[in-house]
């Protein structure tokens, strides 16, 4: 316990001075080892044991953690390392291999300023090498070169020197050529390539846990003869007595990665596009740490005592118990109910944690991977524009019953660290849905629910979303109670693209005061009376009271606006949602008694009348879109965008962005399922590609009764159509 006391009063002293302190992750390509790396710094500066790492592989590790409930600790280290008589804080996140081509990567790149590149010496840069590059350099943040497994060089390739140093030649060759593309047109970025000479390039074996540099050769006078006999003649330990891997590692993350203090000015602009003059754009840039607060959230964790805890850099300012902090996107402050820093894997409670340093705060309760929380309310970070509506679902079943609650407990948590899943439970019939942004997507996260949590589930065929929307305005409908005692008269008309948007955004909804409502609304062009009267606002759609002086409509209006979003959730065609729907109640006739116009008789009558009205005025399946954009090297540009081609896709742009070529078009989800695959085949791997969901629109006459069928017969609901439905 000693020991870790210490070591805590270490960073707890060096977290004050920002010049001592590097933020890095560690990203590479699935399988290239970046965990047994991660287990070896820390075993080197003393936060595990020595015995334990290396062998602790990453799916052992998982596996502790997942009995101790946590999937953070695979995110956050810290530890500290002594160099040029200096001690550094060294906060560490390991990102997940799997590049879900999203948040994950990238949420993490924002934390840190750093990024050491791991790379297997057997199999070279790899094409998500490429992709994780890729994201540092856009974030600002400076790589440097890990190359791991070289033991397999000497023992199962059996290479001798010459061979050796020409095959990590030409490992770095590629490394810096794709460097050299990315960052051509980068005016803040000066040379970021990297070298043997400059120090900026390590070589080792994670696994038996020897590294050497430039920089350690000199220092140890080691050299890769000595090694390769070492290595040869099975003396790993003395290999690693001599050489420690942590050791180069860590002063080539000391040495070459920038502090905080040289890394903010460069990176603020990048990942923020507030107004770059005023107060708060210089104390980010100045790391200051009497400023306001401004915290990053890269990550979402559960720690079965403390709750959910918020990982994330610290920008400016200094977070501390009691603080009353706004978290960007939600109303109201969350108030901090403790801070702490990770030491190893686990986190400490501190009192305070200044600017520069990666925090773990819990109390913010609103806070999800990617939030801005702040003291003051200011732009959020790298705003994701698109309210991104999941387009395609899985079904997912436990195998094995017992694993049910662990199961339901998991898709809950995983809705909550990537805000972009939905994940609809039905504890009656055991199956759940689970809904995200692709094919891809969804894949990786029934993967990680398998992986990590060791729950065998079995998943359905993607399913794709649509939406209904009426394409035309109607007469008015009549809507009849089951004991026909009670009257809705309503009629239907489709709503402006400008006021479908400012609902999906939430810039106009009930929770707003009044005013605030009717002046968004006319802003996106709703006529004043027409504002005067919203009655209810669900979705996309808005219900209108256009009545006068109807008799007990004030108590009854509850049961109407029930039986509203009944009929909107299920749309008549096929029972998809509904939206753009504006429809106005003219005149009601109710039943004096309040026993005979319950739920029972007011909401199938307000169903069937929205129903009857939207079959009047065409309701139509809506399909979802995506953008897509394929970076792919010129000899495979063809390829990438006849794949887009034939899948009743097109394309709108092709361009030259620094080695690559870059074609973006839109295409429909259902058309993009097995997309991955195939565009693999198609230019041999080299493509990499990044889809992005960009609403919905109308599906094409001549596939609209196919897919309506399809869709009812999926959910078990009569073949024939509601009548009037024949306008295809």
């Amino acid at each position: 316990m000693g020991r870790r006391k210490k070591i805590v009063q270490e960073c707890e002293k060096l977290m004050d001075k920002p010049e001592q302190i590097r933020n890095i992750a560690i990203a590479a390509h699935v399988d290239h080892g970046k965990t047994t790396l991660t287990d070896n710094l820390l075993a080197g500066a003393g936060m595990i044991g020595q015995e334990s790492a290396g062998q602790q592989l990453a799916m052992d590790t998982e596996e502790d953690e997942q009995e101790r409930g946590i999937t953070i600790d695979a995110a956050n280290v810290s530890m500290t390392h002594e160099y040029e008589g200096s001690n550094h804080l060294i906060n560490l996140i390991d990102t997940p291999g799997h590049v879900d081509f999203g948040g994950d990567v990238t949420r993490a790149m924002r934390a840190v300023d750093g990024a050491l590149v791991v790379v297997d010496a057997v199999e070279g840069a790899m094409p998500q090498t490429e992709t994780v590059l890729r994201q540092a350099l856009r974030e600002g943040v400076k790589p440097a070169l890990f190359i791991n497994k070289v033991d397999r060089l000497i023992s199962e390739l059996q290479e001798g020197p010459e061979e050796m140093q020409q095959r990590l030649q030409k490992v770095i060759r590629d490394v810096n050529e794709l460097i050299r593309g990315m960052t051509e047109e980068m005016d803040d970025i000066d040379d970021w390539t990297v070298s043997i000479q400059d120090g900026t390039v390590g070589m080792g074996s994670a696994l038996y846990k020897w590294g050497i540099s430039m920089p350690s050769m000199q220092r140890t006078g080691m050299d890769f003869g000595d090694i390769i006999d070492m290595e040869r003649a099975d003396k790993r330990q003395e290999l690693h007595e001599q050489t420690p891997l942590s050791n180069v590692v860590l002063d080539m993350v000391c040495e070459h990665f920038p502090d905080p203090i040289e890394a903010q000015p460069r990176r603020i602009p990048r990942v923020w596009r507030g107004d770059d003059q005023s107060e708060i754009a210089e104390q980010m840039r100045l790391v200051d740490d009497d400023g306001e607060v401004v915290l990053m959230v890269t990550d979402i964790g559960i720690d079965p005592h403390a709750g959910e805890i918020a990982a994330g850099r610290v920008f400016s300012g200094t977070i501390e118990k009691g603080q009353e902090l706004y978290v960007s996107g939600t109303a109201g402050k969350n108030r901090v109910q403790s801070v702490g820093i990770y030491m190893g894997g686990e986190r400490e409670e501190v009192e305070h944690v200044p600017a520069g340093n990666i925090a773990a705060v819990t109390g913010l309760k609103d806070a999800i991977a990617g939030s801005t929380v702040s003291s003051i309310e200011m732009t959020p970070f790298e705003s994701i524009e698109h309210i991104s509506e999941p387009v395609i679902t899985k079904s997912v079943e436990a195998k094995n019953m017992d694993d049910l609650p662990k199961l339901i407990e998991t898709l809950r948590q995983v809705s909550k660290e990537d805000p972009t899943i939905r994940i609809e439970i039905n504890e009656d019939t055991g199956e759940h849905l689970i809904s995200g942004q692709g094919e891809l997507h969804l894949e990786v996260i029934t993967q990680r629910i398998e992986r990590n949590q060791g729950i065998p589930v079995t998943t359905g065929e993607p399913i794709v979303v649509y939406r209904e929307a009426p394409t035309g305005a109607t007469e008015q409908v009549e809507g009849i109670s089951p004991n026909r005692h009670n009257r809705f008269y309503v009629t239907l008309e489709p709503l402006d693209q400008d006021i479908i948007d400012v609902l999906k955004k939430g810039e106009a909804t009930m929770d707003m005061p009044e005013l605030e409502r009717r002046e968004a609304l006319q802003e996106a062009g709703m006529d004043k009376d027409t504002s005067q009267n919203v009655e209810h606002i669900f979705k996309s759609n808005i219900f209108i009271d256009d009545t006068k002086g109807v008799q007990q409509l004030n108590e009854t209006m509850e049961l109407v606006l029930e039986g509203f979003e009944e009929a909107l959730e299920d749309g008549p065609l096929a029972a998809e949602p509904v939206e753009g729907a504006m429809i106005r109640l003219h005149d009601a006739r109710l039943h004096e008694d309040a026993i005979h116009r319950g739920p029972a008789q007011v909401i199938p009558a307000v169903r069937d009348a929205v129903h009857r009205a939207l079959i009047h005025a065409r309701v139509k399946l809506l399909e979802p879109i995506q953008n897509v954009r394929i970076d792919v090297p010129n000899e495979h540009m063809g390829a990438a965008s006849g794949e887009i081609q034939g899948r009743r896709g097109r394309v709108d742009d092709m361009y030259q962005e620094g080695d690559l070529m870059v074609v973006e078009g839109i295409a429909p989800v259902d058309e993009m399922i097995g997309f991955s695959s195939d565009i693999r085949s198609a230019t041999e791997g080299r493509a990499s590609w990044n889809t992005e969901n960009a609403g919905f629109r109308v599906l094409a006459d001549n596939l609209q009764p196919e897919i309506i069928q399809e869709i009812r017969e999926r959910k078990g609901m009569k073949t024939e159509l509601p009548e009037g439905v024949d306008y295809f």
